[in-house]
């Protein structure tokens, strides 16, 4: 059984999948986001690919003092769509400090900045899934 890990934002879409044991997140890709169908079929696209995914782990961007602003708003549509297209459940995991944790990660790793730029939200998703993951094992 795995787990799909998203973390969406306005430009990009970063994926992530658990190990069929659901131990660790390996980021996957980021999806440019040009329209809603053409995000969620390249969803659908890495679902098929790992096969056996049983649940959605997506990143929610409260703000800093754990309010909600118009970008949780947007995520829980984004939620209702993948809940009706997948039927699969959704949990959803407080990201507050998955972008900046895998902008240090790169910044690290002396990734150029031309090249972080999607890349930091495909680890920011495999940091949101492996947050649920480790999470689940207590």
């Amino acid at each position: 059984m795995r787990t799909l890990g998203l973390d969406f934002g306005d430009k990009r879409i970063g994926v992530a999948i658990s190990d069929e044991m659901g131990w660790t997140a390996q980021g996957v890709k980021y999806i440019d986001r040009r329209s809603l169908e053409k995000d969620l079929n390249e969803i659908e696209a890495v679902m098929k690919e790992y096969g056996n995914v049983t649940n959605i782990v997506i990143g929610m961007p409260f703000n800093m003092d754990g309010s909600e602003g118009e970008r949780v708003e947007l995520t829980r549509k984004f939620i209702k769509t993948l809940e009706s297209r997948f039927h699969l459940p959704i949990i959803e995991v407080d990201e507050r400090w998955s972008t900046m944790e895998a902008e240090k990660f790169l910044v690290a790793a002396d990734v150029s900045r031309k090249k972080r730029k999607g890349k930091v939200d495909q680890i920011a998703a495999s940091f949101i899934l492996q947050t649920y993951l480790e999470q689940q094992r207590r």
